[in-house]
């Protein structure tokens, strides 16, 4: 869990919230269903618009990397290529064959295949390098449909302004009805911008944080399965692959 995101909305939301009182406003009046609607459907459709069906589920989902990331456990990894690295030098790359089986992770396991099967250092940099840039490219392009929406948030917001602009100019003869049309004006261009800067691109950097982390994880296990297969010393191969995570 990351806490630090929890706490960075919190504290966000109270800001805005707390400086709405200490003005002498009242929470009430930011809270329009109307203004909502239109800011959030609008953005919604925007980004579906923009994307294709699985990049869209893609990014719904790794939305919850914010709040609750994916493990990333590089001293664990570092522990394993440092144990196969040792196999590999006493009994052989044949060796390691035995450990592929109990790998869960498709991508160690292909890798560690590689080095099973006997794949020249380049040749084995090269295979998995590439499978790492279609990984890094579809999880970055999942992460944009929530840089998009921070893009989109603020247009729609002012477009909901508009919109409760021409309700008041329609009823400028009905009094009653010139409060709520203001209101629903002002707070869809609060509800857009605040989303887009509050929101939705935090979470797009977030991430692409996440991402990045991810990433080098993997460039860390090619590294070590490269200094396997060149027959590099353990001690070595653990001490380059502990500066990836400082």
């Amino acid at each position: 869990m990351d806490k630090i995101s929890f706490a960075g909305l919190a504290l966000g939301l109270a800001a805005i919230l707390g400086g709405q009182v200490l003005e002498g406003g009242h929470v009430a009046s930011l809270l329009q269903p109307t203004a909502l609607l239109i800011v959030l459907g609008g953005t919604l459709g925007a980004v579906m618009l923009q994307s294709p069906l699985p990049v869209f589920v893609a990014g719904m989902k790794m939305g919850t990397w914010v709040f609750f990331p994916p493990e990333v456990e590089p001293q664990k990894l570092i522990a394993d290529i440092d144990h196969w690295s040792h196999v590999a030098r006493k009994e052989g790359l044949l060796a390691l064959e035995a450990q592929i089986d109990s790998i869960p992770d498709p991508f160690v396991k292909k890798g560690l295949q590689l080095l099973v099967d006997g794949a020249e250092p380049d040749r084995l940099r090269e295979v998995l390098e590439v499978e790492i840039g279609a990984y890094e490219a579809n999880l970055k392009l999942a992460s944009r449909v929530w840089e998009s929406a921070g893009g989109y948030s603020p247009t729609i917001g002012i477009l909901g302004a508009v919109m409760g602009l021409i309700h008041v100019m329609e009823n400028l003869s009905d009094p009653a009805k010139l409060g709520s049309g203001i209101a629903v004006a002002f707070v869809a261009t609060i509800y857009g911008v605040g989303a887009a800067n509050l929101i939705f691109l935090p979470i797009a950097k977030k991430l692409m944080a996440n991402i990045g982390r991810l990433v080098t994880l993997r460039e860390m296990l090619v590294d070590g399965l490269v200094g396997i297969a060149n027959g590099d010393n353990p001690r070595i191969v653990e001490s380059r692959l502990q500066g990836y995570f400082v």
